[in-house]
């Protein structure tokens, strides 16, 4: 099958290769799905630039993209209730495996191979995984939040966006912040009541002014830049769902200031959100998909002899998600 691949961790263009490698045959309780498009996210592209972990490779190559979307080919041994044909999209599946999305076929357990509902497109389909799922975790994860004010840090970004839907899906009223004008008309179509662009305005005054008693809960792409405002906005018991920390990766804590608001901080990473907490968000994000409440902004689409120049777009930190198309 054709594939991409790289042994060795360093820029995209240095260590991707593509040719011809062995399709994979699906082990008991697994199935094999051809693979129609395939979606790189940040955490692919620092895995293969050597940033995660202590910068070597946990196997002797990788098919990088843990998400994807295509149609079971096989079903392995044991494989009930599914069928040749369907068409599916994928989570996790380059996660603790060598062999990722970026492929013709991929095999992982049924379970991770979730049906993909007919509104929405292969290429759609394959932004679901980690974007869509941390989105939906974050935001879901401690309880309903009809009739609640949520705020959505990085409102217009890959997760953000996402969030601000099923927020709004789920009864909330939304503040989301952003850095630019254009990023403030992002978060606004996604359905955000009040938007706050960050570099020009006080955080923490624009919240208050618009949700005077403080948020119920934040969804937090920067956990360790914008603690101090959270303490300042959160109600009593609020809490905060936070999935990234990336430029203040050990934060200091207001500690008293959360103490006496009681606030709850949820720190999450959507690849070990496993069992039933996994199951109750695909049959949700099945409803949601189905009733088309989740729109897909594709920044790029790139054929597979072009993936390095998609992992580059990614890390430029392009607005919406980028496609890899598989032949």
């Amino acid at each position: 099958m054709k594939a991409a691949w790289y042994a060795a961790p360093g820029a995209a263009r240095d260590v991707l290769r593509l040719g011809e490698i062995e399709p994979p045959t699906p082990r008991p309780g697994e199935v094999l799905v051809r693979v129609h498009a395939s979606a790189p996210n940040p955490s692919d592209v620092k895995l293969r630039a050597g940033l995660r972990g202590d910068g070597t490779l946990p196997f002797e190559s990788i098919v990088p993209h843990s998400d994807g979307a295509g149609e079971i080919a096989a079903l392995g041994d044991g494989v009930t209730g599914r069928a040749v044909g369907e068409r599916v999209y994928i989570w996790n599946g380059q996660w603790q495996r060598p062999c990722g999305t970026c492929a013709q076929y991929i095999a992982v357990p049924a379970e991770q191979a979730p049906r993909l509902p007919d509104a929405v497109g292969m290429r759609e389909g394959a932004c679901i995984g980690i974007p869509v799922m941390t989105a939906h975790h974050a935001v879901l994860a401690d309880g309903p939040v009809d009739g609640q004010t949520v705020l959505v840090t990085g409102g217009a970004g890959r997760v953000g966006r996402y969030a601000v839907e099923l927020a709004k899906f789920g009864g909330a009223h939304v503040i989301a912040t952003v850095s630019s004008a254009d990023k403030a008309e992002l978060a606004r179509q996604a359905g955000a009541d009040t938007v706050v662009d960050y570099r020009e305005t006080d955080v923490a005054a624009a919240v208050l002014a618009h949700a005077p008693a403080g948020v119920d809960r934040i969804v937090e792409v920067a956990l360790g830049a914008n603690i101090e405002t959270s303490a300042r906005v959160l109600k009593a018991d609020g809490r905060i769902a936070a999935y990234g920390s990336e430029g203040v990766p050990r934060p200091e804590l207001p500690f008293h200031a959360l103490m006496f608001k009681n606030a709850v901080i949820h720190t999450l990473l959507i690849y070990r959100v496993t069992g039933s907490a996994r199951d109750a968000m695909v049959r949700d994000l099945d409803t949601v998909l189905s009733d088309g409440r989740l729109s897909f902004p594709i920044a790029e689409t790139y054929p597979l002899d072009r993936v390095a120049a998609a992992h580059e777009a990614v890390e430029a930190g392009r607005i919406g998600s980028v496609v890899v198309d598989i032949p």
